[in-house]
């Protein structure tokens, strides 16, 4: 049976974003982290070496044998921008990203540069909305 390859670690979410060099990074990861922890009420936990994760549930891929847990919400501050999971994906979203600011977006992924770039109450929406409805999908 396939397996996913980022698990949850117990290494300090704090200490993770301590050690990022780029100073606008590093202050937009801990506002992110107050946004989510705000909206989920769930304690941040890092998954794999690079992604904060908010919650979790169990999924199993009807296109492979892979299963495994994966949190119902999270964000990873990249290289090259802010990748946010928003996990049920965006079709259910267009009104909401077209307030949203500049961003990209891939199957569950949204990408900003910076915060600055966005809305933050459109991108608190956004994240919220996303958040519940993988609550009461996976009854988490």
């Amino acid at each position: 049976m396939g397996e996913i390859k980022t698990k949850v670690t117990k290494e300090s979410v704090k200490a993770f974003i301590d050690t990022m060099p780029d100073a606008v990074k590093k202050q937009d990861s801990l506002t992110l982290l107050k946004i989510f922890q705000d909206i989920t009420k769930e304690k941040p936990k890092m998954w794999g070496t690079s992604i904060i994760g908010f919650g979790s549930y169990h999924y199993k891929s009807n296109r492979s044998t892979q299963e495994g847990d994966w949190p119902l919400t999270a964000f990873s501050p990249r290289k090259q921008n802010l990748s946010l999971y928003i996990c049920n994906g965006f079709a259910d979203y267009a009104d909401i990203l077209k307030k949203l600011g500049k961003h990209k977006t891939s199957v569950g992924c949204l990408y900003i540069n910076k915060l600055s770039d966005v809305d933050l109450a459109i991108l608190k929406q956004l994240i919220k909305k996303s958040f519940l409805e993988m609550k009461k999908k996976y009854k988490a």
